[in-house]
């Protein structure tokens, strides 16, 4: 039985409209990669989730073996690889069992990987277990962060300590960066924390994942025009589907300092985002997630209306397709986005880490 349906519609967007944009070597730096019998479910606290409720719809894993099919179905005749870590690990002892498992998946394929940091971790232990597994750096989340922060305080800082980031610019490592905080990417907090990691922590190759959250145009603000001074920052504009903030991105950061990512399993998702009074909207095909009622970024649309919705990867790569456009940039640059950045960025810390 196949991993997941691929429609004509699919095969139509594909074809028509992706295949010759894209280069044939392509490198999707931000993905997951869990098994569910890992996750160990930590116990009922009461407090509220800090996250949203959508992305856990779309798969309960992704092994190694799901990933690399994915990209069979979905780029044909395309060569695809990933960097990727772990997603859903519950508890710490969760978190160390998806890490093994990503060590491993990364030796039997070839992919790089970023090992799953917990805040109250040493920077000894971290670099310890870096090297033990082969991994180039470090990924974290706001869901980490000491349970007695609200959501709407949580800073960068409270789940990658600056002891965390030292350790990781001596080693010149990368760090995967999902910012916190409701003002996303134009929040004064993020983007002066953003700020305070380059100027201290200069060698670490640091991504503003997601272009730091801004789905929508509202949430771009003036980012850019501090963290401009950083021409070195990367960014990956992944599960980000907003034109206006692709285009931006480009036209700041230029585009050997922009990378493809896809939140696998996450962007195998059916869905047509919208922009509705400054938040996002999943339009998603019905009864295929659940009852939409559980998110307010889901809403459904009739049958007949999705039949023209495809998958989620396809709609960020239509918007990249559209930014290059505006900005006239050329195959090169899309080769460059798609590939080379990624790869230039992973064999630096390769180096760096292991000589």
């Amino acid at each position: 039985m196949a991993l997941f349906t691929v429609t004509d519609y699919d095969r139509k967007i594909y074809e028509e409209e992706l295949r010759d944009f894209l280069p044939q070597k392509i490198f999707d730096v931000h993905t997951h990669v869990y098994l569910k019998e890992l996750c160990v479910k930590p116990p009922e606290t009461g407090a509220p989730k800090r996250t949203v409720v959508w992305p856990s719809l779309v798969a309960a894993d992704n092994s190694i073996e799901d990933l690399q099919e994915t990209y069979r179905l979905m780029f044909p005749g395309k060569e695809v690889s990933a960097m990727m870590f772990p997603s859903k690990g519950g508890t710490f002892e969760g978190w160390q069992a998806q890490n093994r498992y990503v060590s491993e998946s990364s030796k039997k394929s070839g992919f790089p990987a970023l090992y799953y940091s917990h805040p109250t971790q040493s920077a000894d232990e971290l670099e310890r277990k870096i090297r033990e597994g082969g991994f180039l750096g470090l990924k974290s989340y706001l869901n980490l962060a000491p349970a007695y922060l609200p959501r709407k305080e949580i800073r960068i800082f409270d789940f990658f300590p600056k002891h965390q980031l030292k350790r990781m610019d001596e080693m010149g490592a990368i760090v995967m960066l999902h910012i916190p905080r409701d003002g996303r990417f134009k929040d004064p907090v993020n983007v002066a924390q953003i700020a305070e990691i380059k100027e201290e922590f200069p060698n670490v190759r640091l991504i503003v994942a997601h272009i730091g959250r801004a789905y929508v145009k509202e949430d771009v603000g003036n980012a850019f025009e501090t963290l401009d001074k950083y021409p070195d920052l990367m960014y990956d504009f992944c599960a980000n589907c907003c034109e206006y903030a692709i285009t931006e991105l480009l036209r700041h950061a230029g585009p050997k300092h922009v990378m493809f990512g896809t939140d696998m399993p996450i962007l195998r998702m059916r869905t047509h985002r919208i922009e509705e009074n400054g938040t996002y909207i999943n339009l998603v095909p019905p009864g295929l997630y659940g009852d939409p009622s559980q998110d307010p970024h889901l809403r459904e649309v009739s049958a007949e209306e999705a039949e023209k919705i495809t998958f989620f990867a396809y709609e960020e790569l239509l918007s990249l397709k559209r930014a290059c456009a505006t900005l006239g940039l050329g195959k090169q640059d899309v080769e460059d986005i798609m590939y080379n950045n990624a790869v230039n960025l992973i064999e630096a810390a390769r180096k760096s880490i292991y000589g």
